[in-house]
């Protein structure tokens, strides 16, 4: 039993695969191994490489052959649930559950009043692991009992109910949940109380019940004391404990809760969504996401308007995004709890009079753009926010689908349609799948969709599966498409600014080249590109100096005037859509003093001179302007573009004075001191008969 011992638990892959080499020799050479055939062919050389595969399948299997149940047992208790990585303890801990109905009683008797005082112990390792596998080994003890037609507690003697109980009683009087040892201690205590309460004990009235909501509450505020690597894992231990213990232990025989209980949880969790710290803003909203529905009954409106506030970003917790994230979650898990009834009430249902309420709240969530030292921690909502609609748009058409109203349904496709051509892969996937979720969703299918034939062209129902929405090359070819769709044109094009114009290298090149392709195939249809050209002044306009959104769209539209996007309309006088966008891009640049949005401009400004008409003297006199700029470096980009731009349009300046202004703007240092560049400047402006800037006295 040694080589099978080290086969299937040691922790490391070497030792496991060796010791499954030498059991085979053994069982080949000798014979004598109890069934060797069976176990080897279960934890061959290739098996044992999976840890958890070993833990919580081959051991479960190669202890149901007598010979080796209790040594593994004995193995796991004595040398594993203490080991010093803590990935191992709980790997033990939930082998021993998957185990426990291979030898009841022995558990019972035996190795559960040995777990029961090192739970409390002084080890902290030690106790980690007996609290976690009490737990695992009270659940699984129950079960069997369930599935035995016997009661819960006939396992159990009154001694083993009694030790269980005071686990946490014993922890809180020593203290042992503060300090570092406290991140270990609370999640496996929350562990515990789940796993008893899943259990269904007979502990109803009883104080510990008090004191195990106190654990539960204190865990959530706890949060901000904690390291990061700790807290995703208190939160999510204490809020499935929470909802154990509510289920089992605060509802009365006729399904309903205390009243006066369910006021003090509810109203004690709404109130704490306020708190100035963002953690504890976190723990409380998945708390409430938690919460079984008898408890939500008479108070939906009061949960979900303290969500709706924690989503809000006001300046004092613009960066809670984390806040944000998990309010919408919880939003969406609030609604599948509570279910739809169109006519029933709002403190009790998703309903006709609160629906709209909620979808406002959860779309305001897709258009969180927060960065901070972190990066782009809005995407985090963003996400969530994503997730929320397909959830509760998914609950509504499968109940009462009449609810979804069809600006709703536009504003949620257009908005998925926007992320999945943006720039960060991951959000983009994300958006991408939950699109083609509600697209091909039909059971039955989602109402009001735009375009839906055009949409599932584009998009086959086969390709759901197979379409790698991460590789830009694969998603921006088939995304580009929608432009072509007049519902999804403004939302599609916001988002590939973003992309077309962005700075990583792979989705910039497919991004650019499937919005090329898009331009070339409707240079034929001026009905196409004059909507199409509204549509990206109207972008521009509605994002003037919002910097995330202009800038790269300023790099993009250098790169389309640069392609020959708007040839079309170069040869007609004064076309309006030249002259609307040198008005943006002046008042985009208006007192600005960043560079990389000043450069992109020029190569905007150099782009505009194509045009006919009027156009021509105010562009100059716009570049000219920037060769005078304060910073050396915007003078020398703009002297080098008009450079290549006199090399490109050669008709746009008299041949005769060509070769000088080239000249000018060759032989100058752009670099040197203000009044000798603007002597220079002025030159040119004399001999393209240009008006001269005059400074402006401050």
């Amino acid at each position: 039993s040694a080589l099978v011992i080290a086969a299937v638990f040691d922790r490391d892959v070497n030792c496991r695969r060796a010791a499954s080499a030498a059991f085979q020799e053994n069982v080949g050479r000798q014979g004598t191994f109890p069934h060797g055939i069976d176990i080897l062919t279960a934890a061959d050389y290739f098996a044992v490489g999976n840890r958890v595969n070993c833990y919580l399948t081959i051991s479960v299997y190669i202890a149901g052959f007598p010979e080796y149940t209790q040594p593994m047992i004995d193995h796991l208790v004595n040398m594993k649930i203490n080991h010093w990585d803590s990935v191992i303890r709980e790997l033990s801990t939930k082998a021993l559950h998957n185990i426990t109905p291979q030898a009841p009683e022995y558990m019972a008797n035996v190795v559960l009043p040995r777990l029961l005082p090192l739970s409390v112990g002084s080890d902290l390792h030690t106790r980690h692991g007996a609290i976690l596998a009490c737990a695992e080994i009270t659940h699984a003890l129950c079960k069997l009992a369930q599935e035995n037609n016997r009661s819960v507690t006939y396992y159990f003697p009154e001694k083993s109910l009694e030790g269980l109980k005071q686990i946490h009683q014993e922890l809180y009087s020593r203290q042992l949940y503060r300090g570092l040892g406290g991140e270990l201690m609370r999640p496996a205590v929350c562990t515990l109380i789940e796993k008893l309460s899943l259990s269904k004990m007979p502990f109803r009235g009883d104080p510990i019940i008090g004191g195990w909501q106190w654990l539960i509450n204190d865990s959530l505020r706890h949060l901000t004391l904690v390291s990061s690597a700790a807290r995703q894992h208190i939160k999510e231990s204490a809020v499935s404990a929470l909802a154990a213990l509510c289920n089992e232990f605060y509802i009365n025989e006729r399904g309903e809760a205390d009243p006066a209980l369910q006021d003090e949880l509810v109203t004690q969790y709404v109130s704490e969504l306020q708190n100035s710290e963002e953690m504890i803003r976190c723990g409380f909203s998945r708390a409430l996401g938690a919460l079984p529905r008898f408890l939500l009954k008479g108070r939906l409106q009061q949960v979900l308007e303290g969500l709706k506030k924690v989503t809000i970003i006001s300046p004092e917790d613009v960066s809670f995004a984390e806040a944000r994230r998990d309010a919408l979650i919880a939003i969406a898990k609030v609604c599948q709890t509570v279910g739809v009834k169109g006519d029933g009430s709002q403190q009790e249902y998703v309903c006709r009079d609160n629906v709209d309420q909620i979808y406002a709240t959860l779309l305001t969530g897709v258009t969180d753009y927060t960065t901070d030292s972190r990066g782009d921690v809005g995407g985090w909502v963003r996400e969530a926010a994503m997730t929320s609609l397909m959830e509760l748009t998914l609950l509504l058409v499968q109940s009462e689908p009449e609810l979804i109203h069809a600006n709703i349904c536009k504003q949620i496709m257009c908005w998925l349609a926007q992320q999945s051509a943006e720039k960060i892969d991951k959000f983009r996937a994300h958006a991408g799948s939950v699109f083609l979720t509600l697209l091909h969703f039909d059971h039955p299918p989602v109402p009001h969709i735009p375009h839906r034939e055009e949409l599932e062209r584009i998009f086959p129902r086969w390709e759901k599966e197979t379409l790698n929405w991460n590789a830009a090359s694969e998603a921006f070819p088939r995304i580009t498409q929608l432009l072509g769709l007049p519902a999804y044109q403004y939302h599609v094009l916001l988002g590939l600014s973003v992309s077309v114009g962005g700075l990583t290298e792979t989705t910039l090149r497919y991004s650019a080249q499937s919005l090329f392709d898009y331009m070339k195939k409707i240079q034929g249809d001026p009905s196409a590109l004059e909507s199409f050209c509204e549509t990206l002044l109207k972008v521009f306009e509605d994002n003037l100096r919002n910097d995330r959104v202009s800038v790269p769209l300023l790099t993009m539209l250098d790169q389309m005037l640069a392609n020959g996007c708007f040839d079309m309309f170069t040869e007609q006088e004064n076309h309006p859509f030249p002259v609307k966008l040198f008005t943006l891009c002046k008042e985009e640049i208006k007192r600005s003093k960043d560079i990389r949005k000043l450069r992109s401009s020029i190569g905007v400004f150099c782009g505009l001179i194509q045009f006919q008409g009027d156009m021509r003297e105010k562009v100059f006199f716009q570049l000219f302007l920037l060769l005078c700029h304060p910073f050396p470096i915007i003078r020398k980009t703009t002297a080098s573009q008009v450079y290549e731009m006199l090399l490109t349009y050669s008709d746009v300046v008299d041949p005769a004075i060509v070769e000088q202004a080239m000249a000018i703007l060759s032989d100058t240092n752009w670099e040197a001191e203000l009044p000798v560049v603007r002597e220079r400047r002025n030159c040119l402006c004399d001999l393209m008969k240009v008006p001269r800037p005059q400074l402006v006295p401050k």
